[in-house]
């Protein structure tokens, strides 16, 4: 019999609602052909911690049951030989999947399989139903509970039941295909690339390296679920994906754990090979520049303009930014810092003593009181301050590759350096040793917008040490 025709039928008890954070009291394995069950497997599992009240009150699953049992070390040889080959299929499988991944992860293992979530199945096939949770199905098609409900293999022989008369309707094998494969049909794949292929990426996340027949890298993305986001390229009837289906021969990843190091790796990445399809799709441009002009009296000013590359080439830029924005915020904070004259930025435009002047902010240079020398020296100094982007020195630390290790940001003298990976027991604090261990990477306004935006949205997952 074929592997791919034979399904893991899963379900687990934990401690809690997250993987990361939570472990697994109980697994049950139904292996099914299709047609009927071929084997069964079940055993509680010592979390190594505390089942909390609620949750025993749940599935009544005491810490006095668990005490003895086998501890998930002790079992993930037998899941994984049972799981083997097979297509992992859960009632909401994203859940009970995450689980047994993390507990993979925490061991330093890789644990990947196909996928099929009965929620999702049973709607395309039983569709209007009022609701999908397994509770309501268990009453909707009068399955019989062989086990207690919120126990693992309770629940899985349910979901056994519910497979089953999926299985019975025509629609369903195709409709399993489809979403095993994430939507995917094998005549959309370019001639060189194989379902098995792009089952075997990653399920982390990182980039990706889409490579044409000569070996010549003609796409670069990155994606939390690198297998996920490969995928979807194959799904989409777009002007893109006909060109990777045209000329992709080849698929190359590299995971790195850390969502911002993946975008800092793809930023990187994209300007130094230059991929003609990311070209094509997302040229990102710098139409805004803050340039600098002496005028008639000697005075160094500054301006903000939106040019194209030819109009670029007659200015003195100083910096150019992606929006006006950004561009106006950076002028702002210098103008501020090194108490310039709103006139001569182009800021307050009226012909009087600027506002800044009247607050004693600005030392008098747009009414002559400071002279230009002074003031120029000072429009320098401010200059040579546009390369900081942050205020401060610091190091950026987010999840890494595995449970032991962390990824390491370094910002120093004010603009990224580069990120690298450090073991979990050495110390943050050792800035000299940190610099070892980091891969350098040219800072630029796109790399300080990535750490900036990651930064705001992820603030309660990293840490930052200031250095």
């Amino acid at each position: 019999m074929a592997k791919d025709k034979i399904y893991a039928i899963i379900d687990i008890e934990t401690t809690g609602g997250k993987a990361a954070r939570d472990k697994i009291t109980e697994i049950a394995i139904v292996l099914h052909d299709g047609k009927e069950i071929i084997d069964t497997y079940e055993t509680l599992i010592n979390p190594e911690r505390s089942i909390p009240a609620n949750i025993t009150r749940i599935t009544n699953i005491t810490n006095d049951m668990v005490a003895e049992a086998p501890k998930f070390y002790e079992v993930a040889k037998e899941i994984v030989e049972r799981t083997k080959g097979a297509i992992f299929v859960a009632h909401n499988v994203r859940f009970d999947y995450s689980f047994i991944r993390e507990e993979f992860k925490r061991l330093g293992f890789v644990y990947s399989r196909r996928q099929l979530c009965t929620v999702r199945l049973t709607r395309k096939v039983f569709p209007g139903l009022r609701s999908y949770g397994l509770s309501n199905l268990i009453r909707h098609f009068n399955i019989r509970l062989k086990g207690g409900r919120h126990r693992a293999m309770g629940d899985t022989l349910a979901t056994v039941e519910l497979f089953e008369l999926i299985m019975k309707k025509k629609s369903s094998k195709d409709e399993i295909n489809m979403m095993v494969n994430h939507g995917i049909k094998v005549s959309q794949l370019p001639a060189n690339i194989s379902l098995t292929q792009l089952h075997s990426l990653p399920e982390d996340c990182g980039i990706y390296y889409f490579y044409n027949r000569i070996g010549e890298i003609i796409y670069i993305g990155k994606s939390v679920n690198i297998k996920k986001r490969v995928m979807s390229h194959f799904v989409k009837q777009t002007e893109k994906s006909r060109k990777l289906y045209e000329n992709v021969w080849d698929i190359k990843t590299q995971v790195t754990g850390s969502e911002l190091a993946a975008l800092l790796l793809e930023s990187h990445e994209i300007k130094y090979h230059h991929p003609y399809i990311n070209r094509a799709q997302r040229a990102r441009s710098y139409p805004y520049v803050l340039h600098s002009y002496e005028n008639q009296d000697g005075y160094l000013c500054m301006d903000i303009l939106k040019v194209n590359k030819k109009q670029k080439q007659k200015l003195n830029i100083l910096r150019e930014f992606a929006s006006s924005y950004s561009a106006k915020g950076s002028l702002d904070r210098i103008l501020e810092e090194f108490d310039l004259c709103q006139t001569y930025c182009n800021v307050d435009t009226v012909k009087r003593p600027c506002f800044y002047h009247q607050i004693d902010k600005c030392k008098g240079a747009c009414v002559q009181k400071e002279d230009a020398d002074s003031y120029n020296a000072r429009v320098l100094e401010a200059v040579g301050h546009l390369d900081t982007d942050f205020p401060d020195d610091f190091i950026l630390i987010d999840k890494g590759r595995t449970q032991e290790e962390k990824t390491v940001v370094l910002i120093e003298s004010g603009i990224y350096k580069g990120f690298g990976y450090l073991e979990e027991e050495n110390s943050y604090q050792n800035v000299d040793s940190i610099k070892e261990i980091i891969d350098m990477y040219d800072h630029n306004p796109e790399t300080f917008r990535i750490i900036k935006h990651f930064i705001h949205t992820n603030r309660k997952e990293i840490q930052i040490i200031h250095i």
